[in-house]
Parts: structure tokens; C-alpha cells; sequence
């Protein structure tokens, strides 16, 4: 199997390639996350993940695409979807084109990993760009090592961050914190 995941940070990969690893699956990386705002956290998020995989000796492909004015102009319309309309769409169906042209056979993806992330749907998104593509989706649960993974990566030192990525969930978490 030649397994391409998709990265949204360093913390979240963390349990996912333990998993993997135990089962002799040895993913390549791939960042594309053009969800991640201000400019400064995408910086971290993805200077980040760059050190663990060299720490970790796997493979990383970065797809550059900073995108703040393309993510706003898809989802001010529908804030309250964006995630399932715009934002895991985008992201995946980039992994998964990028994986046909490389001649990757398999892909997935770290967002099975949250507990905050809207899972079935995700999933859903998944079987459809498999089959879109005529590429092999792998999924994983991967949420029964979220905790297991986020102290793993707080042992390492890695940066953690305090929301999903997009500007709308670095708001959503303020007015959580605020009035929980």
C-alpha cells in the first residue's frame, strides 16, 4: 500500500502514524491547509509538523497555499457549513488529485482523529472522492488515541494549538471561553 494522509497539524498526526506504523503502513504526509488562519498560525501549524516528521523520519509533502481570500469567499455565505462544504472538501479532494498523479493507491486523513471534527461526515466526503478518483480510502477511528496522541505530543514539546484553524473557529472558541 502506498498510503498518502492528509495533515492538519503536527498533534493530530501524532497517534495516526503510531497506529499506522504498528500495522507496517508507512503514510507519506501531506499539508494542504488552506483553512488555517491568521497567516502567523499557519506558519506554526506547518513549521511545526516539518520538525516532527524530520524527528520522526517520515516523508512530508507541503502544498503551499496560504488561501485566506479563497476560504472567505467560499464560506461567508454559509459560515454555520463550512467545515462539510467547503473546508473538508478542499482539502481532501487536493490530496486525493495529488495522490492519483504521484501513484499513491490509498489515502486518509489525521481529521479522523478529533473528536471536535464532524466525523460521519468527513467519512462520507471520503467514500466519494474514492470513488470519484478510483482510489482506495482507508479509513481509521482514529479518535480512540486523540488523548493518547495530544500528551504524547505535549511530551515532545510540539505546538499545540487552541482551535481548528479557520478565523471562524479561533472566534467560535473565544465565545466558548468567554461564556463557559
Amino acid at each position: 500500500m502506498k498510503l498518502l494522509m492528509h495533515t492538519c497539524c503536527a498533534p493530530c498526526s501524532v497517534y495516526c502514524i503510531d497506529s499506522l506504523r504498528k500495522e507496517n503502513i508507512e503514510p507519506t504526509l501531506y499539508w494542504f491547509n488552506p483553512n488555517i488562519h491568521p497567516y502567523i498560525e499557519y506558519k506554526t501549524r506547518r513549521d511545526t509538523l516539518k520538525d516532527y516528521a524530520k524527528r520522526i523520519n517520515v516523508n512530508l509533502i507541503i502544498n503551499e497555499n496560504y488561501g485566506l481570500n479563497e476560504f472567505c469567499r467560499n464560506v461567508v455565505n454559509d459560515l454555520e457549513n463550512r467545515c462539510t462544504k467547503y473546508c473538508y472538501p478542499v482539502r481532501l479532494e487536493q490530496t486525493v488529485k495529488y495522490a492519483k498523479e504521484n501513484k499513491y493507491d490509498t489515502f486518509t486523513s489525521t481529521l479522523f482523529v478529533s473528536p471536535y471534527q464532524k466525523h460521519e461526515e468527513l467519512k462520507k466526503i471520503c467514500e466519494n472522492l474514492a470513488k470519484k478518483y478510483n482510489i482506495n480510502f482507508l479509513y481509521r477511528d482514529f479518535r480512540v488515541g486523540f488523548r493518547e496522541g495530544q500528551s504524547k505530543a505535549r511530551d515532545l514539546g510540539l505546538y499545540m494549538q487552541k482551535y481548528c484553524g479557520c478565523i471562524f473557529s479561533e472566534e467560535e472558541r473565544f465565545y466558548r471561553h468567554k461564556n463557559g
